[in-house]
């Protein structure tokens, strides 16, 4: 394994003053700092910056074994990703450690598109999810969209508790505006880890149907381009994933208001064909 890392502490902005030198503003003992010693807090450091050394060396030595792993069953693994990629799938889903998209399915690198945030949250405001999207669509043309949730998710029960957590509340927000406009609906399971389930569905579905509304996927169908988006679920309980078998393949499969079209193009000095009476 390689050495760990050595603490080098940064050079203080302030030199101490020389043994036996004068001080030449204040009267009386400097005032005693309460912070520790500079000796107990460069050993204190040294010791958090080895550990945390040990920790990363074992993911390169990880890194390593599975490089060697693959490249053993075929001498051109990686080699040929260099070119591009070429993926069919776009997922979104959460964040959450326990779901690994590209092992979930059974994949390998470069089939599988992913972008993952707290929550799986497709939101409109968000530059982030709307260029994966985009890129994903305009660019890599792929073929599905998959909005994946996951039970016991995290984002979920806080957005079904009254806590409040943080920064991450505002992101949160999105999750708390499906709750309460399904209230009723969620009001009416007693269980509640049922009911947590309940509103893990109804937030994957709200993604789904942001999703075929971003600009990215309404021109892709536009311009005929087939591009289905999926609402799925992924069970932490028996690592399965679960079609909630709501897919849509085209702009009628969303309400009429989020549909739009090609601006019609100009002509002449910016003005709009003429239209001939009938």
């Amino acid at each position: 394994m390689a050495p760990s890392v050595a603490f080098m502490a940064p050079t203080p902005l302030v030199r101490r003053a020389r043994a036996g030198r004068a001080m030449s503003i204040g009267v009386g003992p400097r005032p005693r700092s309460v912070l520790p010693s500079r000796v107990g807090r460069d050993v204190h450091s040294t010791a958090k910056v080895s550990m945390a050394s040990s920790s990363l060396n074992e993911l390169f030595v990880n890194n390593l074994e599975w490089s060697k792993k693959m490249t053993d069953q075929d001498e051109n693994y990686f080699s040929q990703h260099v070119g591009g990629q070429t993926p069919e799938y776009l997922w979104i889903g959460c964040s959450d450690s326990r779901v690994p998209a590209n092992l979930i399915v059974g994949l390998p690198p470069g089939a599988l598109f992913v972008h993952r945030n707290v929550g799986n949250v497709v939101s409109h405001s968000d530059l982030n999810v709307l260029s994966a999207i985009e890129f994903s669509v305009k660019v890599l043309k792929v073929r599905h969209i998959l909005v994946v949730g996951h039970d016991y998710c995290g984002a979920v029960t806080a957005a079904m508790n009254d806590e409040r957590v943080g920064v991450v509340d505002h992101w949160l927000t999105h999750i708390r505006d499906i709750r309460r406009r399904h209230a009723v609906q969620l009001s009416q399971i007693e269980d509640y880890e049922l009911r947590r389930d309940r509103l893990v569905q109804l937030n994957v579905l709200e993604q789904v149907h942001n999703t075929c509304a971003t600009p990215a996927v309404q021109a892709a169908w536009n311009a005929g381009q087939p591009v289905s988006v999926h609402g799925w679920i992924y069970r932490l309980q028996d690592g399965l994933v679960r079609d909630l078998g709501f897919r849509v393949d085209g702009p009628e499969g969303i309400d009429t208001v989020y549909r739009t079209v090609e601006p019609r193009v100009l002509s002449g000095k910016g003005k709009l064909p003429e239209v001939s009476e009938v």
